[in-house]
């Protein structure tokens, strides 16, 4: 790495483009979290890539100072992991959003996990269609009023935590998109994770869907509401950090409890294993009255796709295809 790369700063990765979010849009402070991501991990602008689908958040690509991609609908993931193939050197970076990844790209997004391509997938979730003007999008919740669902919509959200384990993801993580502290912090975890990796960003919708998380991102109330979690350590939370999660051996689910209420002590309280997919789902899955979990949930080490893409040699590709071909019918694998 060069010596001009490393004295970048997180504003020379910001593009000379205007920015053009509607005023007071989360994806801003998003952004704003990817220019310093990149600059705390002094990433050579020349070696790294975004790449989007369609959205409000797909326009990210413009305002970041890298290679960048504006795709189609949905199909990010395929053209992501067709960069990283073509040279798997790249740091290569997927923007999408609740609509464009998980409805008409869903199919994408889950082979792109399940392969465990190296990539670093950050899905931008508000819960609505915002670029198509606020049409209840695959996140939404029951009874969410839009203009396709004017009655209140009646289907069941998907979790994308949830899915993202059921994919098979090796990393998932969940932000909120105010966060200047811990949301580089997290997406350099990311970036340093080896595999596919899955970041659900909460994004406030100001127009739209304003306000939905409101319950879980408050400053006021966002010491109980939310429990970040840091691997090997208790899982408590609270302002005064006197709150803790533990496992009931009952009904095998996740419950609150206060540390000194009913003989409750730190020993009780369940110790965060990211490597644990069990664990993991309970996570991802918490909702109010319980905490929401944000932070590393799952992280484990597996084979990238990638990786062993080149080390499947192509001469040796090459001369498989040649006797199949010379065999007359290719069916015939004896």
């Amino acid at each position: 790495m060069s010596e001009a790369v490393r004295e970048l700063t997180f504003k020379d990765y910001a593009t000379d483009q205007e920015v053009r979010w509607c005023p007071g849009c989360g994806d801003y402070s998003i952004l704003k979290a990817v220019h310093r991501a990149l600059a705390d991990a002094k990433a050579d602008p020349a070696n790294t890539v975004f790449v989007s689908g369609i959205g409000c958040s797909s326009r990210l690509p413009y305002y970041v100072e890298t290679y960048g991609f504006h795709t189609i609908h949905g199909r990010a993931p395929a053209i992501a992991t067709g960069v990283k193939l073509a040279n798997p050197a790249l740091d290569v970076w997927v923007i999408t959003g609740d609509g464009d990844g998980l409805s008409i790209g869903g199919n994408h997004l889950l082979h792109a996990l399940r392969r465990n391509v190296n990539l670093n997938i950050l899905m931008l979730n508000n819960e609505i269609y915002g670029l198509t003007k606020g049409q209840y999008s695959p996140t939404s919740r029951i009874g969410t009023e839009s203009p396709s669902s004017p009655h209140g919509s009646l289907d069941t959200p998907v979790q994308p935590g949830l899915f993202a384990i059921g994919a098979g993801a090796t990393f998932i993580a969940r932000a909120v998109d105010i966060d200047q502290k811990g949301l580089p912090v997290i997406l350099n975890e990311a970036r340093n994770h080896v595999g596919a990796a899955f970041v659900e960003i909460l994004q406030n919708c100001i127009v739209y869907n304003a306000d939905v998380f409101d319950d879980v991102v408050a400053k006021k109330t966002a010491a109980d509401t939310q429990i970040h979690v840091v691997h090997g350590e208790p899982l408590v939370y609270g302002k005064a950090r006197d709150k803790g999660l533990r496992l009931n051996p009952r009904t095998l689910a996740l419950e609150a409890v206060t540390l000194g209420v009913d003989g409750v002590t730190e020993a009780d309280i369940l110790v965060h294993d990211e490597t644990n997919p069990v664990l993991a789902q309970l996570l991802v899955t918490l909702r109010a009255p319980l905490p929401v979990a944000m932070g590393v949930i799952h992280r484990r080490q597996a084979p990238a796709f990638d990786q062993s893409f080149v080390e499947h040699k192509p001469a040796v590709r090459r001369q498989r295809v040649r006797q199949l071909l010379h065999k007359g019918n290719i069916l015939d694998r004896r």
